[in-house]
């Protein structure tokens, strides 16, 4: 009987599965994967006809060189090298389609992938900046968190008023 207690007692308690926090390793990877597609993809809308998305476009290509060069000396800093930047399946997909499109097909893909890529790297900035194990990287993710929160702003008003368009 004190058996079918214990047994019922210990099913009835919650189990909290806690995952391991990101490495550094794997956040450096991340981080140097989405600025690599930001630029890239921001690089083939530089000749759209729409004014914003040109303008998007120019800071996604510097923003994202300045939060590359910080990832980068925050690595070196944590006694870290990191590699060159490499595109995930996914990344790789939407360039490939990006580069496939013309014209406003190519400006309303953008935008779209602008809002997608941006909840990405926003999710994983603020893992890292709430759970990272290197110091400097710590700190270099949570500088990057507002910038790339006023870029997914920006991503999600350009594709609200292009629905509204008309």
């Amino acid at each position: 009987m004190k058996l079918a207690i214990i047994f019922a007692a210990a099913a009835l308690t919650p189990v909290v599965a806690t995952a391991a926090p990101m490495s550094a390793k794997t956040y450096v990877g991340k981080a140097g994967a989405a600025d690599l597609f930001e630029t890239e993809s921001s690089k083939l809308v530089q000749d759209s006809k729409d004014p914003k998305i040109t303008a998007y476009a120019q800071m996604m290509i510097g923003d994202h060189a300045k939060s590359t060069t910080d990832v980068v000396a925050a690595a070196k800093a944590d006694g870290l090298t990191p590699g060159e930047p490499m595109l995930a399946p996914n990344q790789k997909a939407m360039l490939t389609s990006l580069k496939a499109a013309t014209g406003k097909r190519r400006d309303a893909l953008y935008k779209k992938d602008q809002v997608a890529a941006h909840k990405a790297t926003l999710a994983f900035q603020k893992e890292y900046a709430a759970s990272g194990t290197k110091p400097n990287l710590k700190a270099t993710a949570g500088k990057i968190v507002p910038v790339v929160e006023q870029h997914l702003s920006m991503a999600n008003d350009m594709t609200a008023m292009a629905g509204t368009a008309k």
